[in-house]
């Protein structure tokens, strides 16, 4: 199945802690269903320190599921991702405004 939303993708969260939040997908993990949002989901981990960084409490953007991700328009308001066939390619398409993507 092909992927509705993709690296570099525009995307407002849904549901959650960080609902109505908008952000750029940094990475995507379709196994898991899951993806990255620059930040979204952010958590504090803590790192040791070493020779060559220092050490202290550094903030991660964590995966966020698919489901909670909706892709934006370029009106900036939450759309669904349709496929559909151009010149004998299959392309993504904005289902509010019927822009390809």
């Amino acid at each position: 199945m092909a992927a509705k939303l993709k690296k570099g993708d525009k995307v407002v969260v849904l549901a959650g802690k960080d609902k109505g939040k908008q952000g750029e997908i940094a990475a995507v993990f379709p196994k898991e269903n899951k993806a990255v949002v620059d930040g979204v989901n952010i958590a504090i981990r803590h790192t040791r320190q070493t020779q060559t960084s220092q050490g202290g409490r550094v903030a991660k953007a964590m995966p966020i599921d698919l489901s909670n991700l909706s892709l934006m328009d370029k009106n900036g308001k939450a759309t669904r991702v349709g496929f559909r066939e151009e010149d004998g390619k299959k392309v993504r398409f904005a289902k509010t405004t019927g822009d390809v993507i």
